[in-house]
């Protein structure tokens, strides 16, 4: 990269709120793996690890490299008492007991069993259209998809499930240029209006929804959650505070909203564009979980995580010191050469492992569900249109420093 004004080469750089650079960020990526493995951004204040090898150690190193400020950049620096009581923001063994509490709801079995309700959600959804008709593969279906089947199994009625998708993407979405560290202002009640309103919205209606099965238990997550007990510090066990509660629920809805849509996105583009390997998919359904954990390698709906070392760290002959913010870029890692042949072409039977649903005890809760629900609506839409051309110009991207891709996507099937 040259800077042609003054005909000197451009340091590698990286910005997460740059718009330019969330359009199509490989370009940079590949320039931080090749010329700056160790970045350091000086208007940020972080580090950034992008080859796939130090961002996989790094992710299982949670001793060394700590979810407990946060794992999103403009979080790091808010106190902890504003910081949700969220499983992402833990590191053992507090993260252990809470995820022991809720980890066997999300075991294979368990999401296994809930295939035909799923399915059932997805064709419900594609009802409306026929053959030859346009509509937005996001708002019409992807994003209503995955709130159902989260609103499903938590126990959130399902007339409310389109206003909490709202709220949740109006805490999420950054302005062009936005230096005002917007979530972080929020979770302190300050800033953006909307967003500020959509976060005490979303408080107000969990609270509302966890006294009503306090009240009134269903056989639902939400439920069985207020019921059960987690292990003290002390070896004793008790119930889940208000706030770990209200917490979890939030991060139960929202995380599990957009990892799959983005994901749906991705494929809604991917796929189309790589006619010979749609068409090996269309015949042979087998392929479809080879292609989506290839989807999730190529275009990861959550590409930056981020971390605050605890301790001094040595990586590339650099010696971080205790408190520096780390930025894992599991989406410059999915496109590693030293790790993957041509990492920048779809190939359906790479068969290769990935970093996009995180590593050791940080591994995504949600992933198998996440994985059955791109296979099932993936399938109900081949099998009810046989396949679909996505029109780009009239797609748009949502912006966020924490997940990437599209808001809107309209589809011809």
């Amino acid at each position: 990269m040259t800077d042609k004004a003054a005909g000197q080469a451009v340091e590698p750089y990286y910005d997460p709120y740059s718009f330019e650079i969330d359009e199509n960020p490989y370009p940079w990526f590949k320039r931080l793996r090749d010329e700056a493995p160790l970045y350091y951004n000086e208007k940020y204040d972080f580090y950034a690890l992008s080859r796939y090898e130090d961002v996989l150690e790094a992710s299982k190193d949670w001793t060394t490299y700590s979810s407990a400020r946060g794992t999103v950049l403009e979080l790091l620096d808010v106190p902890v008492e504003h910081l949700p009581q969220m499983i992402i923001f833990m590191d053992p063994p507090q993260h252990s007991r809470l995820r022991r509490l809720v980890s066997r709801g999300f075991s294979p079995l368990q999401i296994n069993r809930i295939e035909a309700q799923v399915r059932a959600i997805a064709r419900r959804l594609l009802e409306p259209f026929a053959k030859g008709d346009t509509f937005d593969l996001i708002q019409d279906y992807a994003g209503p998809f995955a709130s159902m089947v989260i609103g499903q199994l938590a126990g959130v009625p399902p007339e409310d499930l389109d206003i909490l998708r709202q709220w949740g993407e109006d805490q999420l979405t950054i302005d062009e240029g936005d230096e005002s560290f917007k979530s972080a202002q929020v979770m302190k009640g300050e800033g953006d209006d909307q967003a500020v309103a959509a976060r005490t919205n979303i408080g107000a209606y969990f609270r509302e929804l966890a006294a009503k099965r306090r009240a009134e238990p269903r056989d639902d997550m939400i439920s069985a959650i207020i019921a059960a007990e987690v292990e003290g510090e002390e070896g004793d066990s008790r119930p889940l505070s208000e706030r770990e509660l209200l917490d979890f629920i939030a991060l139960l809805s929202g995380a599990g909203t957009e990892t799959v849509s983005r994901l749906l996105g991705w494929a809604g583009v991917y796929l189309p564009d790589h006619p010979e390997q749609f068409a090996l998919i269309k015949q042979d359904r087998t392929l479809l979980p080879g292609a989506i954990e290839e989807l999730l390698r190529i275009e990861p709906p959550s590409p930056v995580q981020a971390r605050v070392t605890t301790a001094p760290v040595t990586v590339h002959g650099q010696t971080l010191p205790a408190g520096s913010r780390v930025l894992l870029l599991t989406g410059a890692a999915g496109r590693d050469e030293r790790e993957y042949d041509a990492p920048d072409r779809l190939d359906i039977y790479r068969n290769a492992k990935h970093v996009s649903l995180g590593q050791g005890v940080h591994f995504c809760l949600g992933a198998n569900l996440a994985r059955l629900e791109a296979r099932v609506a993936i399938e109900e839409l081949l099998d009810k249109f046989g396949g679909w051309t996505p029109d780009r110009e009239n797609a748009e991207r949502i912006h966020t420093s924490t997940v990437r891709g599209y808001r809107r996507l309209p589809i011809k099937v």
